[in-house]
């Protein structure tokens, strides 16, 4: 429970009683949030040593190598748009239904929650605003 308030808060998703606790009203609009029509994120192919630029747009879903992208949301706090990027990917490879990986992305901690394929890395760069 508390490492789901740890996540929920970092993601700017933390209920309104626990932005009130200790915290003044400047400091509960830092952690406010918007979200993006698109991201930037960066792809490597492990084995031939390309990297891809993606600019992806929310709802669209766009090809690295035998991967299917699906960009389902990007966030960034409102008073920095250039800063913190939170990104949910859906990855999937080529033909099969179950996801690769389904979660956020950090652009800041890409280790924190990071796509594990043996071919490619994936990793946040920005929202596109």
């Amino acid at each position: 429970m508390i490492a789901r308030m740890i996540f929920c808060a970092a993601l700017g998703l933390a209920s309104p009683v626990f932005a009130q606790i200790g915290e003044t009203e400047s400091e509960t609009q830092t952690a406010r949030v918007s979200s993006a029509p698109g991201a930037f994120l960066r792809g490597l192919d492990k084995i031939s040593g390309i990297v891809a630029e993606i600019d992806i747009s929310v709802g669209q879903t766009v090809a690295l190598g035998n991967l299917q992208i699906t960009l389902g949301d990007c966030r960034y706090p409102r008073n920095n748009p250039t800063g913190e990027a939170y990104v949910w990917l859906v990855i999937r490879d080529a033909g099969v239904d179950v996801p690769h990986f389904q979660g956020w992305m950090i652009a800041s901690s890409p280790a924190l929650n990071a796509l594990e394929h043996p071919r490619y890395d994936v990793w946040v760069i920005r929202c596109n605003i």
